[in-house]
């Protein structure tokens, strides 16, 4: 997931560097509890881009065919990928900024694809990386900061990043701490947890079935809680695909809050012990994603691996 260098540089919603505002709000909308940004390139086409803050950095091979954008061939690993050259040039105001780290990679269309209708590609850790972000919640808005603001007190948290031997952070997959039940919990920050529910899950959780923002917890913390708490809400069978059941903490801490109810998909042990560690710093239990971020409004500063959790 640790890509190469982007070359090009592209202007932040057409702006010049002198011109951009300190805080800029990036053309997104909120869509059960997931960010998707809405860029608007020069010839009026929208894409539609899941932001993951624990996902990758790719556009579809469909939208880089459509748009005509320029692509090459590298090496990753034993494996070729193709990558974009540049990104297509947005209408002023209504466009998104290159990642600072990493090249956009094209998903090819493959039978059984996981990418879901209507996705146009994804910005993952890589573009997120090196940046001043705030993504508020409750206003359903993105936001970018030229520089980090004035972020001080109980409600500012650590975060973790993998460095190598040289003390340089080696990916941007942030790590943070909370408390369920008096227990620290060390997860993902990830604006791009999701699950899909089933038709009887979503009946069971009163909301439309379908793709929704959710957390994640690893199979063994969950059956702690479960032997401890046995009414807190259980639904087995919840997520389509997969099987997977999910619970609901009635109260979660996070940077001097206490917010709930929360709900976590359950994913196996490994998932997070050994899969998600190869970039971490260290080992997780899961990951923070919607279903508690949306008490929200976060700033997150990159450079700084601090976060602002304001409500």
């Amino acid at each position: 997931m640790n890509l190469p260098t982007l070359a090009v540089l592209l202007s932040v919603a057409g702006a010049s560097p002198e011109a951009r505002p300190s805080v800029q709000r990036l053309p997104a909308r909120l869509v059960e509890g997931t960010f998707f940004a809405r860029p608007v390139t020069r010839s009026g086409r929208t894409l539609n881009l899941y932001t993951d803050t624990g996902g990758g950095l790719w556009l579809t091979q469909a939208v880089a065919q459509e748009l005509k954008l320029p692509t090459r061939t590298e090496a990753q690993g034993e494996e070729k990928r193709e990558v974009l050259t540049a990104l297509p040039e947005f209408r002023p105001g209504q466009g998104i900024p290159a990642p600072l780290e990493g090249t956009f990679g094209v998903m090819p269309k493959q039978e059984g694809s996981p990418v879901p209708a209507g996705w146009d590609g994804m910005l993952g850790q890589e573009w997120f990386a090196g940046r001043v972000w705030t993504f508020d919640y409750p206003r359903g808005q993105l936001l970018l900061h030229a520089k980090a603001p004035p972020m001080e007190g109980t409600h500012v948290v650590p975060l973790g990043f993998r460095v190598g031997k040289d003390g340089k952070r080696e990916t941007a997959f942030a790590r943070i701490q909370v408390q369920v039940d008096g227990e620290p919990l060390d997860l993902l920050f990830d604006t791009g947890a999701q699950t899909r529910l089933t038709a009887d899950a979503a009946k069971a959780l009163k909301v439309a079935a379908g793709e929704r923002a959710t957390s994640f917890i690893t199979k063994s913390v969950a059956e702690r809680w479960r032997s401890r708490h046995p009414d807190w809400r259980y639904v087995e069978a919840a997520e389509a695909g997969t099987g997977a059941p999910m619970i609901q903490v009635p109260h979660l801490s996070v940077a001097g809050h206490e917010v709930g109810p929360v709900w976590f998909t359950l994913r196996p042990d490994r998932a997070f012990h050994e899969y998600m560690a190869q970039w971490m710093d260290k080992p997780t239990e899961g990951a923070l994603g919607g279903s508690a971020l949306h008490y929200f409004r976060i700033t997150v500063d990159y450079p700084g691996a601090r976060a602002l959790f304001e409500r």
